[in-house]
């Protein structure tokens, strides 16, 4: 394009614009230098957009078939254009009108067909759709694959006991693989999310024309068909800007990020020589460069950090969306911030699955502390509970003083002595315990007391491994929907360019 055309663009496409002067220097850095810097996400779905929507004037009347092949011969060469190789100009405002002006420097009469029946925000909106669910697919299989790995981990670790922790303290004994397991669940859930989130976001928002319809004889439903959408979105107000879709979408990134972070905070606790339970494999851990001494566990800060930060994206686009309904140029602040949130949050799970995989957990010490600071003291109140005919408070209250009286007697003990547990029934009841020793012996050792877990969803082997199945039967049909879902679109895409080109050469 020459300088004189681009000039005449920038001042309000040419001769009867509204506008007598160009954008200001300041408005072009500013605003329009904002839009053009969402052109890598945005470029692809915007090309995607124009031949959709192209094709769909063809078919319903609206552009003469002259015309519009060699619009979309023209659409089909842009298409092919790289985004490095193609020259945006922030004068021209935002990457669609860049597009524009591509095309109507090569023929300004055909160009002119580019936006009938759709208002200047509608290809972005299109797009960013697009760039959404593209991102939510890829979200999913690394979701996945870090379900996969926490899954994986403990199948091999079913019958390893740990100390299970609440207020950082022992509380009771578990087993590795029912603790990884609880961080398993919430990623399923994740995925039943976010399956939620693509449904809503998979409308397509084109082909309304104004915020009250259009007078064209607009085909929306086959405009959404072309882009693969699971339909359009109904009402033409609506669908020009959904205040509650970039935040649904973050809320929900942000619920996921939220899991992880919670896991690798433990980790990153357990990770100390306070605890030393686990270790992350080297090359997921970073040198401090003056102490040579540490191995941080950088990867595991790293996610925490992330958290924070689409937590703050999050409260952005709620504040952005706080306008009055028809105030659509905001939506600009969502095209990319929330894909990049998604970027973010996608190479953050697939981190977290690599740390996962590679992870070593300290098996025999975990067994050690499984068995320390009373963590047998609420099996010990049940055991008198069900033995001595007591409620459960009394029964309680009595095991509490128990460990009070070995403490004050030994301070380093870490169970309750038959002769403190007497005493201490003597000062509640007035009369020793009947429990055999035997009884109270089964309780010394933490795998035995995690073995009593049978329950549904408890601790022991048994109902660990139907869990297990459980979530491998679940992630199974959800890498199914995404595998099936990702194929669609791809086919579907590629159609549309193939169409594209059989209606180029028709005419």
């Amino acid at each position: 394009m020459s300088h004189d055309e681009e000039s005449s663009r920038a001042k309000g496409q040419g001769e009867g614009a509204r506008l007598k002067e160009g954008p200001a220097p300041e408005l072009v850095d500013a605003a329009f230098g904002r839009e053009i810097a969402d052109a890598p996400i945005l470029y692809r779905g915007l090309s995607l957009s124009d031949l959709a929507h192209v094709l769909m004037l063809i078919d319903v009347g609206v552009v003469p078939d002259g015309p519009g092949a060699e619009l979309l011969r023209y659409l089909l060469e842009l298409h092919d254009v790289p985004l490095e190789d193609f020259p945006l100009n922030p004068t021209l405002e935002d990457v669609y009108s860049n597009r524009e002006a591509w095309v109507k420097a090569r023929d300004e009469a055909v160009a002119g067909w580019m936006g009938a029946g759709r208002p200047r925000r509608e290809p972005a909106t299109v797009a960013y759709r697009i760039a959404v669910r593209d991102r939510q697919l890829e979200l999913a299989a690394e979701t996945i694959a870090a379900a996969e790995a926490l899954v994986a981990q403990a199948e091999r670790h079913v019958t390893s006991v740990m100390p299970d922790y609440t207020y950082l303290q022992p509380a009771t004994p578990t087993s590795l693989a029912h603790y990884l397991l609880s961080f398993v669940y919430p990623l399923l859930r994740d995925l039943n999310r976010l399956r939620e989130a693509f449904a809503r976001n998979n409308r397509c928002p084109g082909g309304i024309g104004n915020i009250n319809g259009s007078r064209l004889p607009l085909d929306r439903a086959r405009l959404a068909e072309l882009l693969a959408f699971d339909g359009p979105v109904e009402n033409t107000r609506d669908a020009m800007w959904q205040v509650d879709q970039p935040v649904e979408i973050l809320t929900q990134v942000l619920t996921h990020l939220l899991h992880l972070d919670r896991l690798a905070e433990d980790l990153q606790i357990w990770n100390t020589q306070e605890f030393g339970l686990v270790e992350l494999a080297d090359r997921h851990a970073r040198i401090s460069m003056i102490m040579p001494q540490k191995k941080n566990p950088y990867s595991l800060a790293y996610v925490r950090g992330i958290t924070g930060s689409v937590m703050g994206r999050l409260v952005s686009m709620t504040a952005v969306g706080k306008t009055p309904s028809a105030q659509m140029d905001n939506r600009i602040f969502a095209l990319g911030e929330v894909p990049r949130a998604l970027d973010d949050v996608i190479r953050t799970t697939r981190l977290m699955a690599g740390v996962l995989g590679a992870l070593q957990f300290d098996l025999d010490r975990m067994a050690q502390r499984a068995g320390r600071g009373f963590t047998q003291a609420m099996d010990l109140a049940e055991l008198v509970m069900q033995t001595e005919g007591l409620s459960y408070r009394q029964a309680h209250r009595l095991v509490g003083l128990a460990v009070r009286l070995e403490l004050e007697a030994d301070p380093s003990s870490d169970h309750v002595s038959r002769a403190w547990l007497d005493e201490a029934a003597r000062q509640v009841l007035g009369r020793e315990l009947a429990i055999d020793d035997a009884a109270l012996e089964s309780l010394r050792d933490a795998a035995d007391v995690v073995g009593t877990r049978q329950g549904l969803g408890g601790a022991a082997a048994e109902p660990v491994g139907a869990m297990i199945r459980e979530c491998r039967q679940e992630l199974g049909e959800h890498e199914g929907w995404r595998r099936e879902t990702a194929e669609r679109l791809r086919k579907q895409e590629a159609a549309l360019i193939e169409l594209a080109r059989a209606r180029a050469a028709a005419a």
